[in-house]
């Protein structure tokens, strides 16, 4: 399923929100941080951001999975009434932790669960890397052939293909064994077409970026706990939740921040050993 958009001028203005992790509990928390605060403290820094003409309001909104902790309609239902005056056109997948079949009951067939959302110089193509019941990522061979097929089909339009789980290592051991699995899959398509801009992810709950064949590769801080860069074991990072900023330019160019709520107070138990 793909959706035609229209964006006001030559560069596409796109906000990433990641790894929510909220619940149907109000005040539940993810070690200590209660997720439904920690994405408020987010969204009130996306529109001081917006005040303060730090970026503009976003054309569209990428929801890149694990929006829910305990897959429930009623999490799905109120972040989106928390998105919703941020941004009127929104893409959401599914992350490990979230349930795709509730996600898109929660939805009820809504827009936000198009594939493919093509704009005047770019296209997003969204894909589910979720395996029930796993908590690594892996593409099932229709997503490897809608990737492929909408691809070829617009060679005129920048890609920018999203996803939830992280398509190369990152030098750190534990999350690289649930990263995704298929990765050569998955770059052996893109490897075939030269409209793809970038890659972008959450899953990694930190910010991350680099390069490949000229590529940008782009991971987002989580809107709740953040995990400790380069660990050999689960280790979760004191530092404030936040969310990435893009600006698609039309002649293919990204350029891309990584803003943070840093006034937001919590209590993290940086004792955890998972969660």
């Amino acid at each position: 399923m793909s959706k035609d958009l229209c964006a006001g001028g030559a560069t596409l203005n796109v906000l990433q929100i990641t790894d929510c992790h909220l619940t149907k509990e109000a005040d539940s928390d993810l070690l200590g941080v209660v997720t439904r605060d920690s994405l408020a403290a987010v969204i009130e820094q996306i529109q001081e951001n917006i005040q303060k003409q730090r970026h503009t309001v976003p054309d569209f909104l990428v929801a890149s999975g694990d929006i829910a902790q305990d897959a429930s309609r009623e999490a799905y239902h109120y972040f989106q009434t928390q998105i919703v005056p941020l941004c009127q056109a929104s893409g959401w997948f599914s992350g490990n932790h979230d349930d795709t079949e509730v996600l898109n009951l929660a939805l009820n067939g809504g827009s936000e669960l198009a594939k493919v959302y093509r704009f005047e110089h770019w296209q997003l193509i969204l894909l589910d890397s979720s395996v029930a019941g796993k908590v690594h990522g892996f593409l099932a061979q229709s997503e490897l052939d809608l990737l492929a097929q909408s691809l070829a089909e617009r060679p005129d339009l920048h890609s920018l293909v999203c996803l939830h789980h992280h398509p190369v290592d990152i030098d750190s051991v534990w999350l690289d064994n649930i990263g995704l699995h298929n990765r050569d899959d998955f770059f052996a398509i893109l490897d075939r077409f030269d409209n793809v801009r970038g890659v972008l992810w959450g899953h990694i709950h930190q910010e991350w970026q680099s390069y490949r064949q000229g590529v940008s590769l782009m991971a987002t801080p989580s809107t709740c706990i953040q995990f400790l860069p380069k660990s050999s074991g689960f280790a979760v990072d004191n530092i404030a939740p936040g969310y990435r900023w893009l600006s698609l330019h039309a002649d293919g160019q990204i350029e891309t921040q990584v803003y943070r709520a840093e006034d937001f107070v919590f209590d993290l138990d940086l004792k955890s050993t998972g969660y």
